[in-house]
């Protein structure tokens, strides 16, 4: 029996943290690969500094005619990733921030295994469900993303001019029962561009964005605030502090409450079971806790570079399971296609649907008409019960 009284405390970071500046950015570069060419490879990574962002990688079209062409386009989505997502100060600003790209040809010994329908790569993947929140997420990264990105929209919308892209949230949750109940600890440090506010100042300004996100009653007169605990944070984004591509992977992911197989997402195209089959246990995972065969489900897949077919496919329901386990294990097998074609082909992962994942989560987010977050559905329940 797992523990049913406990805290847990789970972080998120926006859009302008430096490392998701990077995602974004190389998920940006993927997104135009695909618009170009479904079947394009893309491992691309960013690093950022002040006022210089480095792309490079290995990447992929039909032929390299089509691949020199596009490399002209680099500079200008790298540009427009930037502006959108806000930042125009001196040390990292879109207009003049130097681009340099060292982006070049996929290795054909690489090539030759993806090519045959093979994994991209060798590695271990993990999905995650549990049914504490609407989007069978665990609450703590759920609701950090979710002031983020509220706060994000009010500074866009011109409603809190005076705050910066770059912020960081962190979320302690008491369990009671296996349930969270209240929220002992908020975290936030955002970036302000008025250099007199306070820390008191800048609390006044996010406190009714984190109350308007977080459950009725969560946060008590007990609950501990520390809003820009350091004091003034004017120097955001990489001008503060360089970031790379898959630095954030807990964040991306399930804020620590699930394993991880270590591999980043952004940057890879879905050949790359670093990436699709974790969107693929997800998927797993989520509809088995959707079809109430358990209240928590944790699946594991894992993958040879060159090799179609999972090596293995394991679930844990925590002693959670209405359904044996070597049952589930059977049956998500039998209800989706495990190769890299498969899930590429199930969930429709050639799309460029990619840069709206590189910040606040990969998981839990709303599926869209266009195929985003297609791994989010729970259309695989009747599938599921059938199989068992």
């Amino acid at each position: 029996m797992s523990r049913q009284n406990y805290l847990f405390t789970s972080e998120s970071v926006s859009e302008g943290h430096p490392d998701k500046v990077c995602d974004q950015i190389s998920d940006s570069i993927l997104d135009a690969f695909l618009t170009e060419e479904e079947m394009a490879r893309v491992a691309c990574e960013t690093f950022a500094t002040t006022n210089r962002v480095v792309v490079g990688g290995e990447v992929g079209l039909s032929s390299r005619a089509k691949l020199d062409d596009f490399m002209g386009r680099v500079d200008g989505i790298v540009r427009e990733c930037v502006k959108n997502i806000g930042y125009e100060q001196e040390g990292f600003h879109w207009k003049t921030m130097e681009v340099q790209n060292y982006l070049h040809a996929q290795s054909a010994h690489i090539a030759q295994g993806v090519d045959n329908a093979g994994a991209g790569d060798q590695g271990i993947m993990f999905g995650y469900a549990v049914d504490e929140t609407p989007d069978l997420m665990p609450a703590p990264i759920q609701y950090a993303h979710a002031i983020l990105r509220n706060l994000a929209e009010a500074r866009k919308n011109g409603d809190t001019q005076m705050l910066g892209p770059d912020a960081k949230s962190q979320l302690s949750v008491r369990y009671e029962n296996g349930k969270p109940v209240a929220v002992t600890s908020v975290v936030l440090s955002t970036q302000h561009l008025d250099e007199s506010m306070s820390s008191g100042d800048v609390r006044a300004v996010v406190e009714p964005y984190i109350r308007q996100t977080l459950p009725d009653g969560w946060l008590t007169n007990a609950t501990e605030w520390h809003v820009n605990p350091t004091g003034k944070f004017v120097i955001g984004g990489p001008d503060g502090d360089a970031g790379l591509t898959g630095r954030k992977i807990i964040v991306d992911t399930y804020g620590g409450a699930a394993p991880h197989g270590g591999g980043a997402f952004s940057g890879k195209d879905p050949t790359k079971v670093d990436r699709s089959a974790a969107y693929a246990a997800r998927y797993l995972a989520k509809n088995v806790v959707a079809a109430g065969m358990a209240k928590r489900c944790t699946i594991q897949l894992s993958y040879a570079i060159g090799v179609a077919k999972p090596l293995s496919i394991y679930c844990d329901t925590h002693g959670t399971g209405e359904v044996k386990e070597t049952a589930i294990e059977k049956a998500v097998g039998t209800v989706m296609d495990l190769t890299p074609t498969g899930i590429k082909d199930h969930l429709q992962l050639t799309r460029p649907i990619y840069a709206r994942t590189a910040a606040y989560g990969h998981f839990g987010r709303t599926p869209s008409d266009d195929g985003g977050f297609s791994w989010e559905k729970t259309d695989l329940i009747e599938a599921l019960k059938r199989a068992i």
